[in-house]
């Protein structure tokens, strides 16, 4: 499966900018590791419903996941953290840990390094995929700046844009998904990651989000 493959896959589709976003993701995963349809993935955070609607189908498939339901077979879904994944009883071996945006939502520097750590540990290879901070409209809520505001005008803004996750939910829940949500920069990401590259997913020209690879 190549990345032209995967356009088809989502033109004939969605066409949602989310989707087309979805689209120039998986062509630059797959020209940055074009063996990744045939690998043992580990996916730290993710979804089933990410790996069913992808241009391509791995022969194995385990999700971490705090919300999610066990299930077993191809994609095998296992309730728990991901940043502690490595003490999860595992009967299969990975070629690849895998994380799509994730790591700017386990909360703070300690579970950044823990989540590294079982990137690194737990395969030969790994893909971290993370919104970039200083890209001028914050991820989740796509409100320019606001990942710079503090806490407090933060979370009554995260209350009224209706674009934003947590519109309409509950206070205690929009706080949390305020407080939880972290954006890394360049440079915590090379930290976090030294054995890895660090690889650009641009929108309009602007460094979008960091694709770090090892």
């Amino acid at each position: 499966m190549d990345a032209a493959a995967a356009r088809n896959v989502f033109v004939n589709g969605d066409r949602s900018v989310s989707a087309r976003i979805r689209i120039k993701r998986w062509e630059m995963i797959l020209e940055l590791m074009p063996d990744l349809p045939n690998m043992r993935i580990l996916d730290l955070g993710g979804t089933k419903s990410w790996w069913l609607d992808a241009p391509f189908q791995p022969p194995q498939v385990t999700i971490v996941n705090l919300d999610i339901e066990e299930q077993s077979g191809r994609i095998r879904t296992i309730r728990g953290n991901a940043c502690e994944a490595d003490v999860i009883p595992h009967d299969e071996r990975f070629d690849l840990v895998f994380s799509n945006s994730l790591i700017e939502h386990v909360g703070g520097h300690q579970s950044f390094s823990k989540l590294a750590q079982v990137a690194s540990k737990m395969a030969p290879r790994y893909l971290i995929q993370t919104p970039y901070r200083y890209f001028p409209i914050k991820a989740h809520w796509l409100l320019p700046d606001m990942q710079f505001m503090p806490m407090a005008p933060d979370f009554k803004t995260a209350q009224w844009w209706p674009l934003g996750h947590g519109w309409g939910c509950p206070q205690g829940r929009t706080f949390d998904e305020v407080q939880s949500t972290q954006l890394l920069t360049a440079t915590e990401m090379k930290r976090y990651f030294p054995d890895a590259t660090i690889h650009w997913e641009r929108f309009m020209g602007l460094p979008k989000s960091m694709i770090a690879i090892r």
